[in-house]
């Protein structure tokens, strides 16, 4: 079976051939962090920890830059709003959003570098676009450098945008370029601004343009060449029209494959901090979903399609989840920890088909039924073949319930202890009334935890509860 993805620059589903043989290096647009981030953020970073989960599954190295956006139009203006150091804002909430990939058992990237890190890089790329002819010095004394799209003929290909129709860039002010759709590789000095955002360039101190930043860090990490470039369909028109733009330009290969995945709206619009109709990891907990749970959610739905989310469909995936953990727990009781095995080659099939993680998560719940029926007929053979299936399509989905990344996640420690301590006191309780076959007190008791949202189940190793529906 060959891997087959949809290409946004070729509009079609093509097989996928890496440049090097059993090698594939790939850079994702990563976030900037004005902010902390929301559920939509995190789909992102869920949607390519899958594809690399998969290609790592395939036998390839993966080489996986994911790259933070630290300054920023809107990171300053947070600064100028809350009177803190832009770089003091980054920074905070990039501590917030490394630790939401952590909770969702997101693979760290091989590298993932900061914009502030790599002006040197910038200037590089500019100087040669520059020399090149496709970039041009503000001829108004403010330091701005633009890309010059009319040098570039096959600007729009990506996008499917014709240039004639284009509204002009609004990522810097107008009076320095020749032509309103021009948009911005180094922005000099502007006066309200914080003065330690600033860097010295051969065109005077300034900062960097947000398209410059990416095509400057996938070069440094990733080569002229690389395989893979993702992110969110809203990222196409401008900012990665314009890494190509730029790149090519520049005589740079840039990427194979352009791959995009779907937003998450909430309501009519799509997930997003300017509009402010965000919901956060703490949100989701709150409703007593756990953070497995909300990575089960994103990749229950393709990649590319759009969510629209709700709190009744997350807490809905929710159960199912547990189902298939319930089955999980209570066939490793049995049998023990089977470690995972082969895929299935319908699974296979399926996210070999452009990652169909939909397809592949029936695939899933067959299996798990197989088990079920299995475990109730007393066939450890097949239960034993059924769990380590199983565990192997969680594996590579991110969401194996054995998996150690997930152990004593989805509370915080101290919860977790008392919690445990809480249930512990009343399973014996329950134990001594059945011990004197005192049989209503044990209902009482099993009853009461139900009524809390703790499910009991006696197995022959003895009385094991999960929180929540998994039976």
């Amino acid at each position: 079976m060959t891997l087959r993805l949809y290409d946004t620059a070729t509009r079609s589903v093509r097989d996928f051939v890496p440049r090097q043989a059993g090698e594939v290096s790939v850079y994702l647009c990563g976030l900037t962090v004005q902010s902390p981030p929301h559920i939509g953020h995190l789909r992102s970073g869920v949607n390519y920890d899958v594809l690399r989960r998969w290609l790592l599954h395939r036998g390839y190295a993966v080489r996986f830059v994911r790259n933070i956006t630290d300054v920023d139009d809107k990171v300053l203006e947070k600064s100028i709003e809350q009177d803190r150091p832009f770089w003091a804002i980054a920074y905070a909430n990039e501590l917030v959003l490394a630790a939401a990939y952590r909770a969702l058992n997101v693979l760290p990237p091989t590298y993932e570098p900061r914009a502030t890190g790599h002006v040197p890089e910038m200037h590089e790329l500019i100087a040669e676009l520059i020399a090149a002819g496709h970039a041009y010095v503000a001829e108004d004394g403010s330091g701005d450098v633009y890309f010059d799209v009319a040098s570039y003929p096959q600007y729009g290909a990506l996008s499917g945008q014709h240039p004639d129709a284009m509204q002009p860039a609004g990522d810097s002010p107008e009076r320095g370029k020749r032509d309103v759709r021009d948009f911005a590789l180094w922005k000099g000095v502007k006066p309200g601004e914080p003065a330690d955002a600033y860097w010295p360039s051969p065109w005077g101190r300034g900062r960097p343009g947000w398209h410059i930043e990416c095509s400057a860090m996938a070069r440094r990490y990733l080569g002229d060449e690389f395989d893979i470039h993702g992110g969110g369909v809203d990222l196409t028109f401008p900012h990665h029209e314009n890494e190509i733009a730029q790149s090519k330009a520049a005589g740079l290969p840039f990427a194979r494959y352009w791959v995009h995945h779907g937003l998450l709206n909430l309501g009519e619009a799509k997930m997003s901090k300017s509009l402010g109709n965000v919901i956060d990891l703490a949100h989701v907990t709150s409703l007593g979903v756990r953070p497995v749970e909300l990575r089960y959610y994103f990749v229950a739905a393709h990649y590319r399609s759009r969510i629209d989310y709700s709190d009744e469909a997350l807490q809905e995936t929710a159960v199912a989840y547990r189902r298939v953990e319930g089955f999980v727990e209570r066939a490793a009781e049995r049998v023990g920890a089977v470690a995972p095995g082969e895929v299935p080659v319908p699974f296979a099939a399926a996210m070999d088909d452009d990652l169909n993680t939909s397809g592949a998560l029936a695939v899933l719940h067959d299996t798990v039924r197989d088990g079920n029926a299995a475990l109730t007929a007393g066939d450890d053979e097949a239960l034993r073949a059924a769990l380590a299936a199983t565990r192997a399509m969680l594996g590579v989905l991110g969401v194996d319930p054995l998996d150690p990344a997930w152990q004593g996640r989805g509370e915080t420690g101290e919860l977790r202890t008392a919690v445990d301590a809480l249930v512990a006191l009343a399973l014996e309780q329950r134990a001594q009334a059945r011990s004197r076959k005192d049989w209503a007190a044990a209902d009482a008791v099993r009853d009461q935890l139900k009524q809390a949202g703790v499910m009991v189940e006696d197995t022959p190793q003895g009385p094991r509860w999960t929180i929540g529906e998994q039976h």
